[in-house]
């Protein structure tokens, strides 16, 4: 069982696909299935900045203690 990359992780490894797609190195069965972990490494960081602007939010309407 493989735990579930960082934001830091995803992102680098989303940055690397997007390197291989544009520099035309992939197959076409290696370009789809880049593509697709592509996609899902792309909605992987989206669910962790949404998640972390909304503790962000959560934190900002905290009266502030002192």
């Amino acid at each position: 069982m493989t735990s579930e990359p960082t934001f830091e992780e995803a992102q680098r490894e989303l940055e690397q696909i997007v390197q291989k797609l544009e520099s035309g190195q992939a197959g076409v069965e290696e370009a789809i299935a880049l593509a697709e972990r592509g996609e899902q490494l792309y909605r992987l960081c989206a669910a962790k900045l949404e998640s972390a602007e909304g503790k962000v939010e959560e934190l900002s309407r905290r009266p502030e203690a002192g």
